[in-house]
């Protein structure tokens, strides 16, 4: 009989142990399948039917999502609430902004250098980071994210500054540039969905579910033997690897990159588009970071600046009527272990 006072993801293994298991194995729906695909498709044939201005917003929104999706593997899968995700993701841009104007903007260089740059700094940063929790681990990060925002705006030579780091080519594919918003829109549409599948995999693997054990009782994981800490540093460089690509599609979008990208606001947002979204479930963030993007950008400017306003009051709802967030709507759970 299955031990229900053990953490998600931990099971009795043949020789009287314990190990981590992955997800048991649940067959998606007919229904769940075609909805997903439904979903691509509509989501691929966006551009064809948008003017530019929509397709650009829906760019911005998908590259935010991947974001919220990378912070949801730290809060939702890990437990570990962070407020500098967003260090990695300037990072990231940074990169991919720097190689695209010295080095080249064909793809997929600046992706990989963004994605490097993410993994680099989150190793560098998260190896102290992971050895707090709690109320610690949050205010850790929120100074981490401070110092590179900091840096970013201080190392002129590099950075740009607090002007930024400007005119940053055009990415180009098959020496052609993606000047076309629906072009740019289909290449960050194709990373998004293969990052985005990645977490997925990596949530439902054996790795995953050793993570989840960690979130609902670390002392017990680190009591049969798992290296907790070592297994949280690796999901935090994962997290990072995911948050400086999100970085590189911001670059190729906007073509701009500042100290803001990494700074406390966007660290902020994102937590928020996890926490509407609800944590846990990967699809879940995707939701909220469409939520936020379209309070900030389509009705925030029709508000006289009030969008903040409404995104505070978008949140106080979502916490008190949808525990969940809004993918418990759809009937979404956090990853987790079944029970009998």
């Amino acid at each position: 009989m299955t031990d229900v006072s053990r953490p998600a993801g931990v099971t009795d293994n043949v020789v009287g142990g314990t190990a981590p298991v992955a997800e048991p194995g649940r067959r998606r729906s007919p229904l769940t399948i075609a909805v997903v695909t439904v979903v691509v498709l509509v989501l691929a044939a966006a551009p064809l039917f948008l003017a530019p201005f929509a397709t650009t917003t829906l760019t911005r929104l998908l590259l935010f999502g991947l974001l919220a999706v990378s912070l949801d593997l730290l809060v939702g899968v890990t437990g570990l609430p962070s407020l500098g995700h967003a260090a990695y993701f300037g990072a990231g841009a940074y990169a991919a902004g720097w190689v695209s104007v010295h080095v080249t903007a064909a793809i997929p260089v600046p992706l990989l250098a963004g994605a490097a740059m993410g993994a680099v700094a989150a190793a560098a940063t998260g190896w102290v980071a992971v050895r707090s929790a709690g109320v610690y681990f949050l205010m850790l990060t929120l100074a981490i994210g401070e110092i590179l925002a900091q840096l970013a705006q201080s190392w002129d030579s590099v950075t740009g500054g607090a002007n930024g780091l400007s005119g940053i080519p055009a990415a180009r594919l098959g020496g052609e540039p993606l000047l076309n918003a629906g072009y740019l829109y289909w290449y960050v549409l194709v990373v998004g969905l293969v990052a985005f599948a990645l977490v997925w995999l990596l949530a439902r693997s054996p790795f995953g579910a050793a993570l989840r054990g960690i979130r609902d009782n670390e002392p017990r994981m680190r009591a049969i033997g798992y290296p907790t800490v070592v297994y949280k540093y690796a999901a935090f460089v994962a997290a990072g690897t995911v948050a400086g690509a999100a970085g590189s599609l911001l670059a190729a979008q906007q073509r701009l990159v500042t100290p803001s990208d990494l700074g406390f606001t966007t660290a902020a947002l994102v937590l928020l588009a996890v926490v509407i979204g609800g944590a846990g479930t990967l699809w879940g963030p995707v939701v909220g970071a469409a939520v936020v993007i379209l309070v900030r950008d389509a009705l925030g400017p029709g508000l006289g600046g009030h969008g903040e306003l409404l995104l505070g009051i978008v949140f106080v709802l979502v916490v008190y009527l949808l525990p969940r967030g809004a993918a418990g709507l759809a009937g979404l759970r956090p990853f987790r272990r079944r029970r009998p």
